[in-house]
């Protein structure tokens, strides 16, 4: 194995083992390190990526050049230099590099697009269509009630235990990015739909190698990430949304419908798993409208006075 395989190799198990990210993620960086690989390997005489050490910030600033010039995407391009730089500051942790030659290289200025949200009668609409009493019925609508009463990412719903769910409570626990824990709460509706689910799926769970998981597919297995995206669009088209709209999409509405409604975004933070509040700022877009009636209730100086003699 070359030094930059073996490297990328070592860098995968941290990325997995340490960061515990999710399988896309892995895969990304594993396709965008191996298009790295492949450039450097052309630049070389003897046709071998190097490893760490033999990589210099011209090298990077020339995979970048040539994304460019093939026409790829600013926010691919981003990406793609986003894994070189995390490959190398890994390799600067590991004392392979004093520093990472790719620090001083600028990504291109990508216009930060706001993500897509339902409206509350959208979210309504979808979840009304799901009838029936039958397992996929009760799943689905079990996971499109807990990935907007709760604000989940996918990777999250998909790897809960029922040993994280607390139905009287009305709380799951959550494992978010960077193998941080938090309680997350969740209305009544989505705990009628989790206890639903749970009592109807136990012929599944005797079938299965997981029966702990809260989500399963109709063999007993533990849903996948992928499968629920597919039941996302099945719904969609049920309920005649027309529109293109992954999972992460409830997730934004969730954030986006509590702002609306008044509450704090440190709040919604938390609730989020995020690490940065600007972050939050970017998962909530709110009517002017909205943040104006919120602030006329709020602010001390937005009160009307009160004349003399008015009480």
């Amino acid at each position: 194995m070359s030094g930059f395989a073996s490297a990328v190799a070592r860098f995968m198990d941290y990325l997995r083992d340490q960061r515990r990210v999710s399988p896309q993620t892995l895969r990304a960086y594993r396709k965008d390190l191996a298009q790295f690989g492949e450039y450097l390997a052309e630049e070389r005489r003897d046709g071998e990526a190097p490893g760490p050490e033999g990589i210099d910030t011209l090298a990077v600033r020339g995979f970048v050049a040539r994304l460019s010039r093939s026409g790829l995407g600013k926010s691919s391009i981003a990406r793609k230099l986003s894994a070189v730089r995390s490959f190398l500051r890994h390799a600067v942790r590991e004392g392979r590099l004093e520093s990472s030659p790719a620090e001083s290289i600028r990504a291109p200025r990508v216009p930060k697009a706001l993500p897509r949200t339902m409206t509350v009668d959208e979210i309504f609409n979808l979840l009304d269509h799901i009838q029936g009493d039958g397992p996929a019925a009760l799943r689905d609508r079990a996971i499109l009630e807990l990935l907007y009463g709760g604000g989940l990412r996918v990777s999250e719903l998909v790897a809960l235990d029922q040993d994280d769910l607390d139905l009287s409570a009305l709380l799951v626990r959550v494992l978010g990015k960077g193998n941080k824990e938090r309680l997350v709460p969740f209305g009544r509706k989505a705990g009628e739909a989790l206890s639903r689910w749970l009592d109807r799926s136990r012929p599944l769970r005797a079938k299965g190698d997981e029966p702990q998981a809260v989500f399963l597919n109709l063999r007993g297995g533990r849903l996948s990430d992928r499968s629920v995206r597919r039941i996302l669009d099945r719904r969609l088209r049920d309920a005649a949304i027309h529109a293109r709209l992954s999972p992460h999409a409830l997730r934004h509405s969730f954030a986006t419908h509590l702002l609306g409604a008044g509450a704090d975004l440190r709040s919604i933070q938390e609730l989020l798993g995020h690490s940065s509040l600007s972050t939050t700022q970017r998962y909530t877009h709110v009517s002017t409208d909205a943040l104006m009636k919120i602030y006329d209730k709020a602010h001390p100086r937005a009160q009307p006075k009160t004349k003399p003699g008015a009480e």
